[in-house]
């Protein structure tokens, strides 16, 4: 059922009970299907192991079926990564679940199976939360890479300087700003407001503005995480579906109440006016990288419904243009293949 695989509400985040000899951070990081990159992503934090008393690793995977990831796991990790493996698949949104509960640590970095870290990631990490004790949670820069770990480009510049980001709560309402391998979450924030809910797509920036709401987030200009865009992970395979727009739809709606009521509006617009724009550009990403020229017409639309704007009507109207030249280059080619008819003998 849906609800158990995708919670309503957000799940609740039980307290470590032994408090004694707790490690200052809690590597987690979720697999699913991943085996062709897990191995990078063991290798990027095992270069940067603190030692168990400081860090702890763990793999927590959802009933994979690619391959035998507990020795996967034990060949990389060499007794240093722990593993824990799902009975049955329970969705990406309750093995996140599973990874909180089961970490130990103060800081709790989930990073996924097919995304890594750079040399000093957990160091700047470390800084950032010793200078800015406040913080509920700290990022540093990041970088997209394609599956073979070729860079494609990097976020967005957001300060010159370690620094508690003052405007952050307004720019992360507006869209998404941070990917996961990048955030480190003090667990006890997430004891207060509880793991991620409601749709898979999307679901880490109703949390990132979830954050922000009640707590100050420090980050780090240096680029030291990288995550991976393919087209076998999730976010790839809603594009194909559609449920990436259908679900930041959702989202939208659920991040409104965060808001303050004098802002309210006005940062719901711009939320709606970022994530049209988006998805009416990546239309051209599903029309020619996935082949699927149906569904790159009704993510347009869906843009264009987000919100009316001069991006989304370009999108929309090149996509009808690219769905009508296609329907008369089939009736011609169909016209053409139609076997011509021998005239009846005298």
């Amino acid at each position: 059922m849906d609800s158990d695989r995708i919670p309503a509400t957000p799940p609740y985040i039980a307290p470590v009970k032994d408090q004694l000899d707790r490690p200052l951070l809690s590597v987690m990081i979720p697999s699913y299907n991943c085996s062709n990159y897990l191995r990078e992503t063991l290798i990027s934090v095992l270069a940067q192991d603190m030692g168990p008393a400081v860090m702890q690793i763990e793999v927590v995977d959802d009933h994979s079926t690619d391959t035998d990831v507990e020795a996967l796991v034990k060949e990389i990790g060499k007794g240093r990564v722990s593993f824990f493996q799902q009975k049955q698949n329970v969705g990406s949104l309750r093995n996140f679940e599973t990874c909180i509960n089961r970490s130990r640590g103060h800081l709790v970095h989930l990073l996924h199976g097919d995304d890594m870290v750079k040399p000093g990631f957990y160091k700047e990490i470390q800084a950032l939360f010793e200078q800015f004790p406040e913080a509920g949670a700290a990022f540093t820069g990041y970088l997209h890479i394609d599956e073979y770990g070729n860079i494609l480009y990097p976020n967005d510049p957001l300060s010159d300087r370690p620094a508690v980001l003052r405007n952050w709560f307004n720019m992360i309402a507006e869209g998404q700003r941070v990917q996961p391998p990048a955030i480190v979450v003090k667990r006890s924030v997430y004891e207060h407001l509880g793991s991620f809910f409601a749709f898979h797509y999307g679901e880490d920036w109703e949390m990132w503005v979830r954050i922000s709401a009640h707590y100050p987030v420090a980050h780090s200009p240096r680029h030291l995480a990288k995550y991976r865009i393919h087209q076998e992970n999730i976010s790839s395979q809603y594009f194909v579906t559609g449920q990436n727009v259908r679900d930041v739809a959702k989202a939208i709606e659920i991040v409104k109440n965060y808001l303050p009521e004098g802002q309210r509006r006005q940062l719901n617009l711009k939320a709606k006016r970022h994530y049209s724009r988006y998805f009416a550009r990546t239309s051209d990403i599903v029309y020619h990288r996935y082949a699927n020229p149906r569904q790159a017409f009704y993510q347009a639309k869906s843009a264009f419904q987000l919100d009316i704007n001069p991006t989304t009507i370009f999108f929309l109207l090149k996509m009808y243009i690219k769905r009508l030249i296609r329907y008369r280059f089939k009736q011609m080619h169909q016209s053409i293949q139609q076997p011509v008819p021998l005239p009846l003998p005298s």
